[in-house]
């Protein structure tokens, strides 16, 4: 069947063809990197922090913010800029946005709903402020604007009494993450993430969401969808398989799509070589936690960087991926395993030409 070309991409134009020729080593967990600094609610608000006026600005908050990991964009950009250095120190090619939680639901929680915007325009210029200084034309480096879940699923009853009760609709989720990718593509996203999907209508609400700042804009950024199988079922948690999952998103035509969160790289193969078999004209990404959880390991997690590598070495090796890197539980040093476990194997061969071709 003949394909539908694509509008020619205006940032990360070289990105398919990368893929065609190798690897791709996206970073490890932003969240596993904070939470070892073990942060102050004082330094959330902007204690030490290199803006005077910045952390003024959030003295008074009325609600605690420690763990509002999107807010330390604004006020500790140095926290967040030198984690982005050491995963590109460590090799990542693709950087996340420190955005997971920078929707106006999300920020919701802590009364900070109207600084989603700045929260992400903020987060993707730091993102390509590293990445254009790590970056060379042998290894150019590429900012991944990340969008989240968020913490409410438009599929489930939040009340097991109410089946029929949401406390999310399609349209507020539509509203929020259009106006995240506005700004991420504002302040310098080469693609975007649309990641740690559980709830399949979340991720068509962002999807929809991106066509339209795209339209906005005139301009088009390449997709990546990641899911997340939550258990042995194998299914995201609003109830679909790897399958049902792949063909609810694929009109979106991403570049890539894959499957992260929730488990290690040893259990999630199953769902790897599922997707692999089922997406044949898609590259596919894959970046677990480190193993399971484990409070008495520094990252909160099982695997050391040499687990962790070995194993996305056997997916490489048997031609399931083409871009891996770390959830959960990773760090610089998951990543630098990982890029040197993978570097002498081919990424997986489309079954076609893709739907990305170097000329589109």
């Amino acid at each position: 069947m003949t394909q539908t070309r694509q509008p020619h991409y205006t940032r990360a134009a070289a990105l398919p063809g990368i893929l065609r020729q190798r690897l791709v080593i996206l970073d490890g967990a932003m969240g596993t990197m904070i939470q070892r600094l073990k942060l102050t609610e004082a330094q959330y608000r902007g204690a030490g922090g290199p803006n005077a006026a910045q952390a003024a600005r959030f003295t008074g908050l009325p609600r605690d913010v420690q763990g509002n990991n999107e807010l330390l964009s604004l006020t500790r950009p140095d926290v967040i800029g030198a984690i982005h250095e050491r995963y590109l120190a460590a090799g990542a090619d693709l950087i996340e946005t420190n955005t997971f939680g920078a929707t106006s639901i999300a920020q919701e929680d802590y009364g900070l709903a109207a600084l989603a915007r700045e929260m992400n325009l903020e987060s993707a210029r730091l993102a390509r402020a590293a990445c254009d200084r790590f970056s060379t034309p042998d290894k150019p480096r590429f900012v991944a604007g990340a969008f989240g879940p968020t913490p409410r699923t438009a599929s489930i009853s939040p009340d097991v009494n109410d089946p029929g009760a949401r406390n999310v609709g399609f349209e507020q989720l539509r509203a929020a993450y259009h106006e995240q990718a506005l700004a991420l593509i504002e302040g310098g996203a080469d693609l975007l993430l649309v990641e740690t999907i559980f709830d399949t209508l979340n991720a068509k609400a962002a999807l929809f969401a991106i066509e339209q700042a795209f339209d906005d804009t005139g301009e088009r950024l390449p997709i990546v969808i990641s899911g997340t199988v939550t258990d042995a079922s194998g299914r995201v948690l609003s109830g679909q398989t790897v399958t049902a999952f792949w063909y609810s998103v694929r009109h979106a035509r991403p570049l890539a799509v894959g499957l992260n969160c929730a488990l290690g790289a040893a259990l999630m193969r199953p769902y790897i070589e599922e997707l692999a078999r089922v997406a044949p004209d898609t590259f596919i990404s894959c970046y677990p936690n480190a193993g399971l959880p484990n409070p008495m390991s520094d990252t909160g997690f099982d695997e050391t960087p040499e687990v962790t590598s070995r194993l996305l070495h056997e997916f490489a090796a048997d031609g399931l991926v083409n871009i891996v890197g770390g959830c959960c539980g990773t760090t610089p040093e998951h990543i630098a395993a990982i890029g040197l476990a993978v570097a002498p194997l081919p990424g997986r061969r489309l079954n076609t030409a893709g739907f990305y071709s170097e000329a589109a």
